[in-house]
């Protein structure tokens, strides 16, 4: 298969017209007319990952390894470091970030790993309910969900919360805009915690890697519907919590 047929395939299926216009998704390494032998799907790719695929394969990750611009090659900085290590084992690359999350990735975490009701969709937003609960109580609910080590939160108010707004990945910048009694999200810095009290929002920090993995398993199962046997390659949260020590 080459590459322009895979593109053309994933383009049906999310449109890389999607993507935000700060973006860069598509086909980042490679060109449109080479074949390759092998699908590997990734979150991101690491170093090690990249020493373990095979010569003339083709990974398709979530982020984008060539994100900012590139104005020199320094092969002892990232992502020059791995753009190496792929023009050597010839490995092609294909990025579906911005596209992917509105055609897919945002709704399945809110109706298969979060349950929410009555779902709807707004530019980068998932909009649905919960049964009426305290944002302390729906913040351990979501710990449990997504198996984090601990979950940050804030407390915009006093009343229960019902109404849920949802982007994966790092979606703060958003929270101006949001219409909800709660923002779930990741990357949640400290000025977007104060402008979320300042607009009584309650924010959630569901981390970047966790609201985002599901890539992987969801893309996985769309190219082996299409007949493309590809193979996950399991990302790492690049984070590490301390755990309390007596």
């Amino acid at each position: 298969m080459t590459l322009g047929a895979m593109m053309a395939l994933l383009d049906s299926v999310s449109p890389f017209e999607l993507q935000e216009a700060w973006d860069n998704s598509g086909l980042l390494v490679g060109s449109l007319e080479e074949s390759f032998d092998e699908v590997f799907i990734a979150l991101d790719m690491d170093e090690t990952m990249l020493d373990e695929l095979p010569e003339n394969a083709l990974i398709i990750t979530h982020h984008p390894l060539i994100f900012g611009k590139l104005s020199r090659l320094d092969f002892s900085t990232y992502p020059a470091k791995y753009l190496r290590t792929m023009m050597r084992k010839n490995i092609s690359h294909i990025a579906l970030h911005t596209n992917f999350d509105k055609s897919h990735l945002n709704r399945y975490v809110a109706t298969e790993v979060l349950k929410l009701e009555k779902i709807e969709e707004r530019d980068f937003v998932c909009y649905g309910e919960i049964p009426e609960q305290s944002v302390e109580t729906y913040a351990v609910q979501l710990k449990e969900i997504f198996g984090l080590e601990g979950v940050r939160y804030t407390k915009a108010h006093e009343r229960p919360i019902k109404r849920v707004a949802l982007t994966t990945g790092a979606g703060a910048s958003l929270t101006a805009k949001i219409k909800a009694d709660c923002f779930l999200t990741g990357d949640i810095k400290y000025h977007d915690a104060m402008e979320a009290l300042a607009l009584g929002v309650d924010v959630i920090d569901i981390t970047h890697y966790a609201s985002e993995r599901f890539f992987s398993p969801i893309l996985c199962e769309i190219l082996n519907h299409n007949g493309i046997k590809a193979i996950i390659k399991n990302s790492k949260d690049p984070f590490t919590i301390m755990q309390e020590t007596k």
